[in-house]
């Protein structure tokens, strides 16, 4: 077998998921509230199918045979976040000692199974009752979070290497301030400035306390989904409503956590509009003495705009969408059942951008991957035969190689997910994982992708 494309030495080859999307067990082990566990309460019908996170895949009870599955096809790292309302119920005070020995037990069951684990503190779940604060919109709740992060790496850090303060922090802003997709369901611009400024400072005081322990070998850093902007035309009002939409959904975060600063653009476009958040005294330096040591990248679909066809209506809400309008490329390739564009290339412009504009930061591709619906169609003798997920990882990984053989500084690949897991409001309409879960048996398959991503693991490459 000839490999086309090899990747470096060492490369991070796994999956990601998240503690509310897979642990189950939302009402055992003394675990409190978040905002899914009592969204799901309140307003069942928003989820797909009225399917909540109570169980999803239930790794609190089957870690030790998931782990085991994992090593089974390849993984030497997986991504996992920790639950804040299951280490701290209640986000504030007594640790919950049932949650330490769960997250003990499943960080030793992966070092034990040569898996490296990067823990991610902060996957878009908010206990409920810092949530009845404000959540990000409080400084109350920033220093509850830089708390909860000191006992993380208090309780953890001897065997963590690799910390992420936040996963894809713009999404609980566009979801809960913005655009309506989670709860706290607030549409206000102001608003949803505070609560992302407050994120940055969050982090960057987690990273400011982390830094005090003096860790050998350890890294910590953010995981952002960076969507790559593109422009219909180079026409100049095209071009610059792509850089504004750059500026509002990318460099909003990915600038103060690489290079320590907010874009002097953005910031005069929230000062001309009126909705600059408030900035407490010393924040700055302390986002500018705090920046990252590691980048995880998400990355699924690009975002094509073009200028504004009609004047936004005065009578409405501040958006960023008052700079751009969507734009559907011809002829593009589809995952119908996402409604997403597949653009592989996408990869390599975020990773040349990084190179050129972010000091060539050390990084690595946290999530990628396809989600399916009624996956079932798709089985063959007992097996998921996703000929296109493979297709799909090829496709991406081919350039991401393109992008390591230019000089990049990419370090690994992690599939979204490592077996199918429960998805915000989606539940389990698609599919992502390497291995299907039946939800009535919780059964683990690992689908064909599995069994190929093993051989890709030990020939290094393709």
């Amino acid at each position: 077998m000839i490999i086309q494309y090899k990747f470096p030495e060492d490369f991070w080859w796994g999956s990601a998921t998240s503690a509310t999307q897979i642990e189950g067990a939302a009402h055992e082990g003394g675990k409190g509230k978040n905002i899914w566990d009592y969204w799901y309460e309140i307003e069942p019908n928003r989820f797909f199918e009225n399917v909540g996170p109570a169980t999803t895949s239930d790794f609190y009870h089957r870690f030790k045979d998931d782990i085991k599955l994992m090593k089974e096809i390849g993984h030497n790292s997986f991504r996992l976040s920790i639950s804040w309302s299951r280490l701290i119920p209640g986000g504030r005070g007594e640790i919950n000692q049932e949650a330490v020995t769960f997250y003990n037990n499943v960080i030793n069951e992966l070092l034990a199974n040569d898996i490296e684990p990067f823990v991610t503190l902060y996957h878009f779940d908010m206990p409920l009752e810092l949530q009845n604060e404000g959540g990000w919109e409080s400084r109350n709740v920033v220093e509850a979070y830089k708390e909860y992060a000191i006992q993380c790496f208090q309780l953890f850090g001897d065997r963590v290497k690799k910390w992420f303060t936040f996963n894809e922090p713009i999404v609980p802003v566009e979801g809960g301030y913005l655009y309506d997709f989670h709860y706290p369901n607030i549409v206000d611009f102001k608003k949803a400035a505070q609560v992302a400024y407050h994120t940055i400072l969050a982090h960057a005081k987690a990273i400011e306390a982390f830094r005090t322990f003096n860790f050998a070998d350890s890294k910590i850093g953010i995981v952002l989904n960076l969507t790559p902007t593109y422009p219909r035309s180079q026409n100049p009002f095209d071009v610059k409503a792509a850089n504004i939409c750059d500026l509002f959904f990318n460099r909003s975060f990915l600038d103060p956590a690489v290079l320590g600063e907010y874009p002097k653009e953005l910031v005069e476009i929230l000062r001309e509009h009126g909705q600059l958040p408030v900035v407490g005294k010393g924040d700055l330096e302390l986002i500018k003495q705090n920046t990252v040591d590691i980048l995880g990248v998400n990355y699924y679909q690009p975002r094509r705009v073009k200028a504004k066809e009609y004047l936004p209506n005065p009578y409405s809400p501040f958006m960023p969408d008052w700079f751009f309008d969507y734009y559907e490329m011809p002829g593009r390739k589809m995952n119908p059942y996402r409604g997403w564009e597949i653009y592989e290339k996408g990869i390599y412009d975020i990773m040349i951008n990084l190179k050129e504009n972010y000091g060539n930061i050390e990084c690595f591709i946290s999530e990628n991957g396809m989600g399916v619906q009624d996956e079932e169609r798709f089985l063959k003798d007992g097996r998921i035969e996703d000929d296109y997920r493979i297709e799909f990882i090829k496709g991406h990984l081919k350039w991401l190689h393109k992008s390591i053989q230019e000089g990049c500084n990419v370090k690994g690949y992690h599939l979204w997910t490592f077996m199918d897991n429960w998805s915000w409001s989606n539940a389990y309409k698609n599919r992502y994982g390497f291995i299907s879960v039946d939800l009535k048996t919780q059964k683990r398959t690992p689908k064909k992708s599995a069994y190929w991503f093993k051989t890709v693991v030990e020939n290094n490459g393709f």
